[in-house]
């Protein structure tokens, strides 16, 4: 199941009646919300009622639509009915334990309808949505197969269709080139230090459009409450605060697509991305540079590409370690980015040594031959063969 988010190009009519579906979903959120306190209070009271469910909302809903909210039928009918069905899946995760209670649904903020794969169809650079007609897209669907549902939502103004799609499980993906195992150091001075010595310096998009932000934030508290001036100084921030995520995803997205594409076995660092973000004086730029998505698209792309993607334990001093002799060092301060090991008296990087470690700990991991998942200090994100197809594997090389 993949999903590819494109870019819409509404004209004002259009862009009007995407507002009012997202609307009309938002509506129907947060009064299925509102009826399910109602109707589990007077459950708990009245034990011989049934609790409600989002199927029994929906019917309610519709019964009661014509009459008491007309203005519900100018835009598709899955607009609510799929909002309450968002809101069944909602309470599924709080009862799991996955989530916290639902809340309700804010007006600039939560500005999104869902529609169903039978309700919309897509010929090329264009969308059919119903009760509106063909919308322009910025680009043609890239994934092919069959597709599930549609969400279209705005962000900073702009209108944007996430196109979810159920693909072939054997379509071919571009195999990495197996150039061996690469460790990776992520770090805030350079993005990523690779083990053969490359280092990729992050965009820092906030530090760098951090003076324009804060002049358009100023701007903003300048304006009256509910005056259209307030209304076009929120839009210009929240534009760039969109620019800053952009210009940080897209970089994320061509490392790592890099990456992939180069090297079979991929070693990370289980960074405690929280716990390092209590340090004030360095947590912006932790932020800034975005560890955990480089995790989570490193993640899912070795696994399209049939790499894999070992996870260093956190305790392991992977900066404190001689690459050449293995010595480990007591004490070494965050400032002190090279240094001399006493034993073999080598110069190093501290990023580059780093990465070196982390590539001899996934070259170890993997010749540590019968072992189960796990084996060693690195933690293999894939499920590991049996030690017999090991052996066959051995034995073919």
């Amino acid at each position: 199941m993949l999903a590819h988010r494109i870019r819409l190009n509404p004209n004002n009519v259009q862009a009007t009646s995407l507002s009012k579906a997202a609307g009309v979903a938002r509506f129907a959120y947060n009064w299925a919300l509102n009826e399910w306190k109602r109707q589990y209070d007077v459950s708990q009271t009245s034990p011989a009622l049934p609790k409600p469910n989002e199927a029994a909302l929906r019917r309610q809903l519709n019964a009661i639509k014509r009459s008491s909210f007309p203005w519900m039928l100018e835009v598709t009918k899955n607009a609510p009915q799929m909002a309450i069905m968002q809101l069944g899946d909602a309470f599924q995760n709080f009862f799991s334990g996955r989530s916290h209670y639902p809340t309700f649904r804010q007006k600039g903020r939560d500005d999104r309808f869902t529609l169903t794969n039978d309700q919309f169809n897509i010929e090329g650079k264009r969308i059919r949505i119903p009760k509106l007609g063909w919308v322009r897209m910025r680009e043609s669907l890239r994934y092919t197969g069959q597709v599930v549902s549609a969400t279209v939502a705005r962000h900073a103004g702009h209108w944007y269709a996430s196109i979810t799609v159920d693909t072939p499980d054997d379509m071919p993906l571009p195999q990495a080139e197996n150039q061996g195992a690469v460790g990776v150091d992520l770090g805030i001075t350079a993005l990523a230090t690779l083990s053969t010595g490359e280092k990729v310096l992050g965009p820092k998009a906030l530090t760098t459009l951090l003076k324009k932000l804060r002049r358009l934030g100023r701007c903003l508290t300048r304006k009256v409450n509910g005056s259209r001036n307030r209304a076009k100084a929120r839009q210009k921030l929240a534009r760039l605060h969109a620019r800053i995520a952009d210009l940080r995803s897209d970089s994320l997205h061509k490392l790592t697509t890099e990456l992939t594409r180069r090297f079979h076995s991929i070693v990370i660092e289980d960074l405690n991305v929280k716990g390092m973000l209590k340090n004030h004086r360095l947590a912006r730029a932790i932020s800034d540079m975005g560890f955990h998505e480089f995790r989570r698209q490193l993640m899912y792309k070795a696994a399209r590409c049939g790499g894999e993607v070992f996870v260093a334990d956190r305790w392991y001093p992977s900066s404190k370690l001689c690459s050449s002799c293995g010595d480990k060092l007591e004490r070494l301060n965050l400032g002190v980015r090279q240094w001399i090991c006493p034993v073999c008296h080598a110069m190093h990087d501290r990023d580059v040594n780093a990465a070196i470690n982390l590539r001899n700990l996934a070259v170890s991991s993997t010749a540590a031959a019968c072992g189960g998942d796990g084996s060693g200090h690195a933690c293999k994100r894939k499920v590991k063969p049996a030690p017999a197809k090991q052996e066959s594997n051995g034995k073919k090389t």
